[in-house]
Protein backbone atom coordinates (compact mmCIF):
# COMPACT_ATOMS: atom_id res chain seq x y z
CA UNK A 1 0.00 0.00 0.00
CA UNK A 2 1.42 3.47 -1.06
CA UNK A 3 2.29 5.75 1.76
CA UNK A 4 -0.42 8.63 2.20
CA UNK A 5 0.33 11.78 0.48
CA UNK A 6 0.28 13.25 4.42
CA UNK A 7 2.58 11.14 5.85
CA UNK A 8 5.23 11.71 2.73
CA UNK A 9 4.82 15.71 3.32
CA UNK A 10 5.94 14.60 6.70
CA UNK A 11 8.45 12.55 6.01
CA UNK A 12 10.46 14.90 3.95
CA UNK A 13 11.77 16.55 6.88
CA UNK A 14 15.53 16.44 7.66
CA UNK A 15 15.77 14.56 4.32
CA UNK A 16 19.31 14.21 2.46
CA UNK A 17 19.86 15.00 -1.17
CA UNK A 18 23.00 14.84 -2.97
CA UNK A 19 22.99 17.01 -6.03
CA UNK A 20 25.29 17.07 -9.27
CA UNK A 21 25.20 19.30 -12.07
CA UNK A 22 25.58 22.72 -13.48
CA UNK A 23 25.50 25.67 -11.20
CA UNK A 24 24.82 29.08 -12.20
CA UNK A 25 23.46 32.49 -10.93
CA UNK A 26 20.01 33.58 -12.07
CA UNK A 27 20.00 37.37 -12.55
CA UNK A 28 16.36 39.82 -13.21
CA UNK A 29 16.63 42.88 -14.63
CA UNK A 30 13.08 44.54 -14.08
CA UNK A 31 11.63 47.49 -15.84
CA UNK A 32 9.28 49.25 -18.55
CA UNK A 33 9.43 48.87 -22.23
CA UNK A 34 7.57 52.26 -23.32
CA UNK A 35 9.24 53.44 -26.43
CA UNK A 36 11.47 52.14 -29.15
CA UNK A 37 15.48 52.94 -29.18
CA UNK A 38 16.25 55.84 -32.00
CA UNK A 39 19.46 54.19 -32.28
CA UNK A 40 18.06 50.47 -33.55
CA UNK A 41 14.53 49.32 -34.08
CA UNK A 42 14.22 47.37 -30.63
CA UNK A 43 12.50 48.27 -27.35
CA UNK A 44 14.39 50.51 -24.55
CA UNK A 45 13.78 48.74 -21.15
CA UNK A 46 13.75 51.49 -18.01
CA UNK A 47 15.41 49.18 -15.98
CA UNK A 48 14.10 50.19 -12.74
CA UNK A 49 14.95 47.05 -9.90
CA UNK A 50 17.36 43.95 -10.31
CA UNK A 51 17.36 40.73 -8.27
CA UNK A 52 19.34 37.47 -8.35
CA UNK A 53 19.00 34.34 -6.97
CA UNK A 54 20.65 30.78 -8.04
CA UNK A 55 19.96 29.03 -10.70
CA UNK A 56 20.31 25.25 -12.51
CA UNK A 57 21.65 22.80 -10.01
CA UNK A 58 21.57 25.63 -7.51
CA UNK A 59 18.10 26.46 -7.67
CA UNK A 60 17.16 22.48 -7.01
CA UNK A 61 19.17 22.39 -3.93
CA UNK A 62 17.33 25.51 -2.87
CA UNK A 63 14.57 23.57 -4.17
CA UNK A 64 15.32 20.85 -1.37
CA UNK A 65 15.59 23.05 1.49
CA UNK A 66 12.56 25.08 1.26
CA UNK A 67 11.19 21.53 1.19
CA UNK A 68 12.74 20.92 4.20
CA UNK A 69 15.42 18.47 3.34
CA UNK A 70 19.31 19.16 3.46
CA UNK A 71 21.19 19.18 0.42
CA UNK A 72 25.02 18.24 -0.38
CA UNK A 73 25.87 20.60 -3.68
CA UNK A 74 28.26 19.41 -6.08
CA UNK A 75 28.98 21.11 -9.08
CA UNK A 76 31.76 23.53 -11.10
CA UNK A 77 32.45 27.47 -10.73
CA UNK A 78 34.92 29.65 -12.11
CA UNK A 79 37.50 31.84 -10.08
CA UNK A 80 35.64 35.05 -11.34
CA UNK A 81 33.79 37.84 -9.67
CA UNK A 82 30.58 36.00 -10.54
CA UNK A 83 31.57 32.67 -8.39
CA UNK A 84 31.74 34.86 -4.98
CA UNK A 85 28.25 36.11 -5.97
CA UNK A 86 27.31 32.42 -6.47
CA UNK A 87 29.27 31.60 -3.47
CA UNK A 88 27.53 34.29 -1.15
CA UNK A 89 23.88 33.90 -2.69
CA UNK A 90 24.67 30.08 -1.60
CA UNK A 91 25.99 31.40 1.99
CA UNK A 92 22.12 31.92 2.83
CA UNK A 93 21.02 28.51 2.76
CA UNK A 94 22.41 27.08 5.69
CA UNK A 95 20.97 24.15 4.69
CA UNK A 96 23.20 23.99 1.73
CA UNK A 97 26.75 22.00 1.80
CA UNK A 98 28.33 23.82 -1.36
CA UNK A 99 30.90 21.43 -2.65
CA UNK A 100 31.89 23.62 -5.95
CA UNK A 101 35.35 22.67 -7.76
CA UNK A 102 37.07 26.01 -9.10
CA UNK A 103 38.30 25.47 -12.68
CA UNK A 104 40.32 28.80 -14.03
CA UNK A 105 39.75 27.47 -17.36
CA UNK A 106 36.04 28.77 -17.41
CA UNK A 107 33.35 31.28 -16.45
CA UNK A 108 30.71 31.00 -13.91
CA UNK A 109 27.93 30.80 -15.55
CA UNK A 110 25.54 33.77 -15.18
CA UNK A 111 21.98 34.37 -16.83
CA UNK A 112 20.37 37.69 -16.83
CA UNK A 113 16.89 37.85 -17.98
CA UNK A 114 15.31 41.39 -19.08
CA UNK A 115 11.85 41.53 -18.30
CA UNK A 116 8.58 43.57 -18.22
CA UNK A 117 6.55 42.67 -14.98
CA UNK A 118 4.00 44.65 -15.78
CA UNK A 119 2.88 42.54 -19.16
CA UNK A 120 4.94 39.18 -17.53
CA UNK A 121 6.80 39.37 -20.20
CA UNK A 122 10.58 38.19 -20.93
CA UNK A 123 11.98 40.17 -23.35
CA UNK A 124 15.25 38.88 -23.66
CA UNK A 125 18.20 36.50 -22.24
CA UNK A 126 21.61 36.82 -22.27
CA UNK A 127 24.41 34.31 -21.16
CA UNK A 128 27.78 33.83 -20.29
CA UNK A 129 28.98 30.22 -19.89
CA UNK A 130 31.50 28.08 -20.85
CA UNK A 131 29.75 24.95 -22.20
CA UNK A 132 32.82 22.65 -23.03
CA UNK A 133 33.44 19.27 -21.10
CA UNK A 134 35.07 19.15 -17.61
CA UNK A 135 37.82 17.16 -17.60
CA UNK A 136 41.05 15.71 -16.83
CA UNK A 137 42.14 16.91 -13.14
CA UNK A 138 38.80 19.20 -12.51
CA UNK A 139 36.40 15.85 -13.42
CA UNK A 140 38.43 13.52 -11.52
CA UNK A 141 38.27 15.92 -8.24
CA UNK A 142 34.23 16.30 -9.10
CA UNK A 143 33.79 12.64 -9.74
CA UNK A 144 35.29 11.84 -6.55
CA UNK A 145 33.78 14.38 -4.29
CA UNK A 146 30.21 13.20 -5.71
CA UNK A 147 31.19 9.21 -5.03
CA UNK A 148 32.18 9.72 -1.47
CA UNK A 149 28.51 12.02 -0.96
CA UNK A 150 26.85 9.30 -2.09
CA UNK A 151 27.45 7.50 0.87
CA UNK A 152 25.59 9.91 3.33
CA UNK A 153 22.40 10.81 0.83
CA UNK A 154 18.68 9.58 0.73
CA UNK A 155 18.47 10.78 -3.19
CA UNK A 156 21.20 11.56 -5.70
CA UNK A 157 19.67 14.30 -8.27
CA UNK A 158 21.70 14.74 -11.24
CA UNK A 159 20.66 18.17 -12.95
CA UNK A 160 21.77 18.70 -16.06
CA UNK A 161 22.24 21.63 -18.16
CA UNK A 162 25.08 21.17 -20.52
CA UNK A 163 26.98 23.02 -19.30
CA UNK A 164 29.87 20.36 -18.92
CA UNK A 165 29.60 18.95 -15.31
CA UNK A 166 27.56 15.53 -16.07
CA UNK A 167 30.48 13.69 -18.25
CA UNK A 168 29.50 10.25 -19.02
CA UNK A 169 31.82 9.14 -16.53
CA UNK A 170 30.87 11.59 -13.92
CA UNK A 171 27.31 9.66 -14.15
CA UNK A 172 28.63 6.00 -14.65
CA UNK A 173 30.93 6.68 -11.34
CA UNK A 174 27.79 7.99 -9.58
CA UNK A 175 25.07 5.93 -10.36
CA UNK A 176 27.30 3.09 -9.90
CA UNK A 177 28.15 4.27 -6.49
CA UNK A 178 24.50 4.98 -5.67
CA UNK A 179 23.34 1.46 -6.87
CA UNK A 180 25.66 -0.11 -4.12
CA UNK A 181 24.16 1.53 -1.59
CA UNK A 182 20.36 1.20 -2.65
CA UNK A 183 20.21 5.03 -3.37
CA UNK A 184 17.95 6.33 -6.24
CA UNK A 185 19.10 8.73 -8.73
CA UNK A 186 16.65 11.51 -10.34
CA UNK A 187 18.11 13.13 -13.48
CA UNK A 188 16.49 16.13 -14.97
CA UNK A 189 18.37 16.01 -18.68
CA UNK A 190 19.66 17.91 -21.62
CA UNK A 191 20.76 16.70 -24.97
CA UNK A 192 20.07 14.07 -27.38
CA UNK A 193 21.84 11.22 -25.78
CA UNK A 194 20.06 9.82 -22.81
CA UNK A 195 22.32 6.91 -23.16
CA UNK A 196 24.93 8.29 -21.00
CA UNK A 197 22.16 8.44 -18.33
CA UNK A 198 21.87 4.65 -17.89
CA UNK A 199 21.51 3.42 -14.39
CA UNK A 200 19.59 6.19 -13.18
CA UNK A 201 15.83 5.70 -11.30
CA UNK A 202 13.84 7.90 -12.51
CA UNK A 203 14.64 10.48 -15.98
CA UNK A 204 12.26 13.68 -16.13
CA UNK A 205 12.32 15.18 -19.22
CA UNK A 206 9.76 17.65 -20.61
CA UNK A 207 8.82 17.71 -24.07
CA UNK A 208 10.99 19.24 -26.23
CA UNK A 209 13.70 17.10 -24.22
CA UNK A 210 11.63 13.78 -25.43
CA UNK A 211 11.28 15.18 -28.98
CA UNK A 212 15.18 16.01 -28.82
CA UNK A 213 16.31 12.54 -27.64
CA UNK A 214 14.27 10.30 -30.11
CA UNK A 215 14.56 12.60 -32.82
CA UNK A 216 11.30 13.35 -33.48
CA UNK A 217 8.19 16.28 -32.49
CA UNK A 218 6.30 14.41 -29.84
CA UNK A 219 2.85 15.88 -29.20
CA UNK A 220 0.58 16.17 -26.15
CA UNK A 221 -1.28 13.04 -26.49
CA UNK A 222 -1.16 10.73 -24.01
CA UNK A 223 -0.82 7.05 -26.46
CA UNK A 224 2.33 9.42 -28.45
CA UNK A 225 3.95 10.13 -24.79
CA UNK A 226 4.10 6.63 -24.03
CA UNK A 227 5.62 5.56 -27.09
CA UNK A 228 8.36 7.98 -27.28
CA UNK A 229 8.53 7.37 -23.42
CA UNK A 230 9.19 3.60 -24.51
CA UNK A 231 12.03 4.75 -26.97
CA UNK A 232 13.80 6.03 -24.12
CA UNK A 233 13.51 3.50 -22.16
CA UNK A 234 15.09 0.98 -24.54
CA UNK A 235 17.88 3.61 -25.38
CA UNK A 236 18.90 4.12 -21.98
CA UNK A 237 17.61 1.34 -19.90
CA UNK A 238 16.20 3.18 -17.37
CA UNK A 239 12.16 2.31 -16.75
CA UNK A 240 10.63 5.17 -15.23
CA UNK A 241 10.25 8.47 -17.15
CA UNK A 242 8.10 11.63 -15.94
CA UNK A 243 7.47 13.13 -19.00
CA UNK A 244 6.65 17.20 -17.90
CA UNK A 245 3.87 18.26 -20.04
CA UNK A 246 3.44 22.13 -19.52
CA UNK A 247 0.18 23.16 -19.24
CA UNK A 248 -0.63 19.76 -19.34
CA UNK A 249 0.84 18.21 -16.86
CA UNK A 250 2.84 15.49 -15.96
CA UNK A 251 2.56 11.79 -17.25
CA UNK A 252 4.38 8.93 -15.92
CA UNK A 253 5.90 6.22 -17.91
CA UNK A 254 7.29 2.72 -16.37
CA UNK A 255 8.76 0.21 -18.85
CA UNK A 256 6.41 1.95 -21.66
CA UNK A 257 2.62 1.81 -19.82
CA UNK A 258 0.96 4.77 -18.43
CA UNK A 259 1.08 4.47 -15.13
CA UNK A 260 0.00 7.92 -13.21
CA UNK A 261 -1.01 10.94 -15.47
CA UNK A 262 -2.14 14.68 -13.52
CA UNK A 263 -2.80 17.78 -14.83
CA UNK A 264 -1.56 20.82 -13.84
CA UNK A 265 -2.49 22.15 -10.87
CA UNK A 266 -1.39 25.94 -11.78
CA UNK A 267 -3.83 28.21 -10.64
CA UNK A 268 -1.61 31.11 -12.27
CA UNK A 269 1.45 31.13 -14.23
CA UNK A 270 3.89 34.09 -13.45
CA UNK A 271 7.17 33.07 -14.87
CA UNK A 272 8.10 29.41 -15.77
CA UNK A 273 11.66 30.31 -14.84
CA UNK A 274 13.25 27.15 -13.17
CA UNK A 275 10.25 24.95 -12.37
CA UNK A 276 11.30 22.05 -13.80
CA UNK A 277 13.88 22.67 -10.75
CA UNK A 278 11.53 22.69 -8.43
CA UNK A 279 9.35 19.66 -9.98
CA UNK A 280 12.63 17.47 -9.94
CA UNK A 281 13.54 18.96 -6.35
CA UNK A 282 10.06 17.71 -5.22
CA UNK A 283 10.19 14.06 -6.63
CA UNK A 284 14.05 13.41 -5.14
CA UNK A 285 12.57 14.30 -1.96
CA UNK A 286 9.52 12.21 -1.96
CA UNK A 287 11.33 9.22 -3.18
CA UNK A 288 13.92 9.77 0.20
CA UNK A 289 10.69 9.84 2.31
CA UNK A 290 9.47 6.91 0.80
CA UNK A 291 6.75 7.77 -1.52
CA UNK A 292 5.96 5.19 -4.73
CA UNK A 293 6.89 6.68 -8.35
CA UNK A 294 3.25 7.72 -8.41
CA UNK A 295 2.91 9.19 -5.62
CA UNK A 296 6.01 11.16 -6.13
CA UNK A 297 4.90 12.19 -9.26
CA UNK A 298 1.99 13.51 -8.12
CA UNK A 299 3.34 15.64 -5.48
CA UNK A 300 6.32 16.99 -8.14
CA UNK A 301 3.40 18.03 -10.12
CA UNK A 302 2.00 20.00 -7.40
CA UNK A 303 5.09 21.78 -6.15
CA UNK A 304 5.93 23.14 -10.07
CA UNK A 305 2.31 24.19 -10.15
CA UNK A 306 2.96 26.63 -6.87
CA UNK A 307 6.49 27.73 -8.16
CA UNK A 308 5.00 28.56 -11.38
CA UNK A 309 2.94 31.40 -10.01
CA UNK A 310 5.80 33.36 -8.13
CA UNK A 311 7.88 35.49 -9.61
CA UNK A 312 11.83 34.43 -10.79
CA UNK A 313 13.36 31.30 -9.88
CA UNK A 314 11.33 30.36 -6.80
CA UNK A 315 10.04 26.92 -4.69
CA UNK A 316 7.11 25.26 -3.26
CA UNK A 317 6.86 24.95 0.59
CA UNK A 318 5.16 21.78 2.51
CA UNK A 319 2.77 23.68 3.76
CA UNK A 320 1.85 25.08 -0.02
CA UNK A 321 1.76 21.55 -1.09
CA UNK A 322 -0.18 20.29 1.90
CA UNK A 323 -2.59 23.02 1.25
CA UNK A 324 -2.73 21.74 -2.69
CA UNK A 325 -2.99 18.57 -2.45
CA UNK A 326 -4.65 17.80 0.72
CA UNK A 327 -6.82 21.17 0.63
CA UNK A 328 -5.60 21.27 4.01
CA UNK A 329 -4.20 25.02 5.11
CA UNK A 330 -1.84 24.90 8.18
CA UNK A 331 -3.37 27.41 10.70
CA UNK A 332 -0.51 29.09 13.00
CA UNK A 333 -0.78 31.95 14.61
CA UNK A 334 2.43 33.45 15.85
CA UNK A 335 4.11 33.51 12.33
CA UNK A 336 1.53 36.00 11.42
CA UNK A 337 2.39 38.35 14.59
CA UNK A 338 5.19 40.67 13.67
CA UNK A 339 6.78 43.03 16.94
CA UNK A 340 9.17 44.34 14.14
CA UNK A 341 9.02 46.52 11.52
CA UNK A 342 11.58 45.52 9.38
CA UNK A 343 10.78 41.98 9.91
CA UNK A 344 7.61 42.50 8.38
CA UNK A 345 8.92 44.63 5.39
CA UNK A 346 11.32 41.85 4.54
CA UNK A 347 8.07 39.76 4.32
CA UNK A 348 6.31 42.11 2.50
CA UNK A 349 9.00 42.48 -0.37
CA UNK A 350 9.42 38.95 -0.52
CA UNK A 351 6.01 38.28 -0.94
CA UNK A 352 5.76 41.02 -3.88
CA UNK A 353 8.77 39.60 -5.33
CA UNK A 354 6.96 36.22 -5.88
CA UNK A 355 4.38 38.61 -7.50
CA UNK A 356 1.74 38.49 -4.91
CA UNK A 357 0.10 42.15 -4.20
CA UNK A 358 -0.22 42.95 -0.75
CA UNK A 359 -3.00 45.31 0.63
CA UNK A 360 -2.57 47.48 4.27
CA UNK A 361 -5.15 48.07 6.27
CA UNK A 362 -5.31 49.40 10.17
CA UNK A 363 -7.43 50.17 13.06
CA UNK A 364 -8.31 49.34 16.95
CA UNK A 365 -10.17 46.36 16.32
CA UNK A 366 -11.18 45.99 20.01
CA UNK A 367 -14.20 43.73 20.28
CA UNK A 368 -14.54 41.45 16.72
CA UNK A 369 -18.14 42.13 15.14
CA UNK A 370 -19.25 41.29 11.75
CA UNK A 371 -18.51 44.82 10.70
CA UNK A 372 -14.66 44.12 11.20
CA UNK A 373 -15.38 40.26 9.33
CA UNK A 374 -16.73 41.54 6.57
CA UNK A 375 -14.32 44.52 5.62
CA UNK A 376 -11.19 42.38 6.24
CA UNK A 377 -12.71 39.85 4.23
CA UNK A 378 -13.42 42.02 1.29
CA UNK A 379 -9.81 43.71 1.43
CA UNK A 380 -8.14 40.33 1.19
CA UNK A 381 -10.15 39.14 -1.60
CA UNK A 382 -8.97 42.24 -3.88
CA UNK A 383 -5.57 41.47 -3.04
CA UNK A 384 -3.04 37.89 -2.40
CA UNK A 385 -1.96 38.76 0.91
CA UNK A 386 -3.44 41.45 3.79
CA UNK A 387 -1.21 42.97 6.60
CA UNK A 388 -3.33 44.23 9.24
CA UNK A 389 -2.18 46.88 11.74
CA UNK A 390 -3.47 47.60 15.10
CA UNK A 391 -3.78 50.39 17.68
CA UNK A 392 -1.42 50.01 20.95
CA UNK A 393 -3.44 50.33 23.63
CA UNK A 394 -2.10 53.94 24.47
CA UNK A 395 -3.12 55.13 21.29
CA UNK A 396 -6.57 53.34 21.28
CA UNK A 397 -6.99 55.57 24.91
CA UNK A 398 -5.91 58.21 22.88
CA UNK A 399 -8.95 57.83 20.32
CA UNK A 400 -11.53 56.06 22.81
CA UNK A 401 -10.91 57.56 25.73
CA UNK A 402 -9.87 56.25 28.53
CA UNK A 403 -12.27 53.04 29.64
CA UNK A 404 -10.62 51.55 26.14
CA UNK A 405 -9.79 49.09 24.95
CA UNK A 406 -11.46 46.54 26.04
CA UNK A 407 -9.36 43.93 24.98
CA UNK A 408 -5.64 44.57 25.11
CA UNK A 409 -3.37 44.57 22.45
CA UNK A 410 -1.99 41.39 23.03
CA UNK A 411 -5.47 39.67 23.03
CA UNK A 412 -6.21 41.68 19.64
CA UNK A 413 -3.34 40.58 18.08
CA UNK A 414 -4.25 36.85 18.84
CA UNK A 415 -7.43 37.09 17.51
CA UNK A 416 -6.51 39.44 14.81
CA UNK A 417 -4.13 36.61 13.52
CA UNK A 418 -6.71 33.90 13.86
CA UNK A 419 -8.08 35.05 11.19
CA UNK A 420 -7.92 33.61 7.62
CA UNK A 421 -8.34 36.84 5.77
CA UNK A 422 -5.01 38.04 7.98
CA UNK A 423 -1.65 36.75 6.78
CA UNK A 424 0.37 39.34 8.71
CA UNK A 425 -0.50 41.65 12.24
CA UNK A 426 1.27 44.26 13.83
CA UNK A 427 1.10 47.29 16.18
CA UNK A 428 1.28 50.33 15.94
CA UNK A 429 1.76 53.62 18.76
CA UNK A 430 1.82 56.76 16.33
CA UNK A 431 -1.24 59.02 15.86
CA UNK A 432 -1.68 57.39 12.19
CA UNK A 433 0.33 54.36 10.21
CA UNK A 434 1.66 56.74 7.76
CA UNK A 435 5.16 55.98 8.47
CA UNK A 436 4.05 51.69 8.45
CA UNK A 437 2.63 51.93 5.43
CA UNK A 438 5.85 54.04 3.65
CA UNK A 439 7.90 51.54 5.05
CA UNK A 440 6.06 48.51 3.90
CA UNK A 441 4.68 49.60 0.41
CA UNK A 442 1.59 48.03 0.02
CA UNK A 443 0.20 47.45 -3.38
CA UNK A 444 -3.47 48.87 -2.00
CA UNK A 445 -4.21 50.57 1.09
CA UNK A 446 -7.96 49.99 2.22
CA UNK A 447 -10.10 52.22 4.38
CA UNK A 448 -13.46 52.28 5.53
CA UNK A 449 -16.62 53.45 3.49
CA UNK A 450 -17.22 56.26 6.15
CA UNK A 451 -13.55 57.90 4.24
CA UNK A 452 -13.25 60.25 1.39
CA UNK A 453 -10.05 59.06 -1.13
CA UNK A 454 -8.87 62.21 -0.48
CA UNK A 455 -8.98 62.23 3.68
CA UNK A 456 -7.15 58.85 3.86
CA UNK A 457 -4.00 58.71 5.61
CA UNK A 458 -1.00 57.07 3.47
CA UNK A 459 -2.91 58.05 -0.21
CA UNK A 460 -0.18 60.19 -1.51
CA UNK A 461 2.87 58.29 -0.43
CA UNK A 462 0.82 54.49 -2.10
CA UNK A 463 0.23 56.33 -5.11
CA UNK A 464 3.23 58.15 -5.56
CA UNK A 465 4.69 54.60 -6.29
CA UNK A 466 2.08 53.16 -8.57
CA UNK A 467 -0.36 52.07 -5.38
CA UNK A 468 -4.39 52.64 -4.79
CA UNK A 469 -6.56 53.15 -2.16
CA UNK A 470 -9.74 51.59 -2.03
CA UNK A 471 -12.91 51.86 0.03
CA UNK A 472 -14.68 49.27 1.63
CA UNK A 473 -18.02 50.08 2.69
CA UNK A 474 -19.14 49.38 6.85
CA UNK A 475 -22.14 46.97 7.41
CA UNK A 476 -24.89 49.17 9.14
CA UNK A 477 -25.27 49.03 12.79
CA UNK A 478 -21.59 47.04 13.66
CA UNK A 479 -19.18 48.86 15.80
CA UNK A 480 -17.47 48.05 18.95
CA UNK A 481 -19.42 51.38 20.65
CA UNK A 482 -22.62 49.41 19.86
CA UNK A 483 -21.47 46.20 20.91
CA UNK A 484 -20.16 47.63 24.80
CA UNK A 485 -23.59 49.59 24.81
CA UNK A 486 -25.36 46.30 24.28
CA UNK A 487 -23.49 44.76 26.66
CA UNK A 488 -24.34 47.44 29.51
CA UNK A 489 -28.28 47.59 28.68
CA UNK A 490 -27.82 43.76 29.42
CA UNK A 491 -25.84 44.10 32.24
CA UNK A 492 -28.89 46.43 33.57
CA UNK A 493 -31.47 44.08 32.15
CA UNK A 494 -30.13 41.18 34.35
CA UNK A 495 -29.54 43.25 37.73
CA UNK A 496 -33.78 43.95 37.13
CA UNK A 497 -33.15 47.51 36.08
CA UNK A 498 -35.06 46.69 33.16
CA UNK A 499 -38.11 44.64 34.00
CA UNK A 500 -39.67 41.59 31.83
CA UNK A 501 -41.61 43.01 29.10
CA UNK A 502 -40.18 46.39 29.14
CA UNK A 503 -39.25 47.64 25.69
CA UNK A 504 -35.47 47.88 25.00
CA UNK A 505 -34.27 51.07 22.83
CA UNK A 506 -32.98 50.18 19.40
CA UNK A 507 -29.23 51.01 19.16
CA UNK A 508 -27.91 52.82 15.64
Amino acid sequence: MSMPIADTLRAMAGKRILVVGDVMLDRFVYGRTERVSPEAPSLVLAADRQEQMLGGAANVAVNVVALGGQCHLIGLCGTDDIARELAAEIAQFPGILSDLTPDPARMTTLKVRMVNPQYNTHLLRLDWEVTTAAEGAVLAEMSRRAVAAVACADVVILSDYLKGVLQPALIAAVTAAAAVRGVPVVVDPKGGDFGRYRGATVIAPNLHEVSSAIGRTVGQDDAEVAIAAAEITARSGVAAIVVKRSQAGVQLVEAGQTTARFPTLARHVTDVSGAGDTLVAAFGMALAAGASLGNATRIANAAAGIAVGKKGTASATPAELAETLLHRREHRISPKIFTDETALQARVRAWQRDGFSVGFTNGCFDLLHPGHVFVLTEARNRVDRLVLALNTDASVRTLKGPSRPVQNETARLTVAAALEAVDAVILFDTETPLDLIVALRPNVLFKGGDYRPETVVGRDAVEAYGGRVELIDYLPNTSTTLMIQRMGLSAVASEGGIGTGSVVPALT
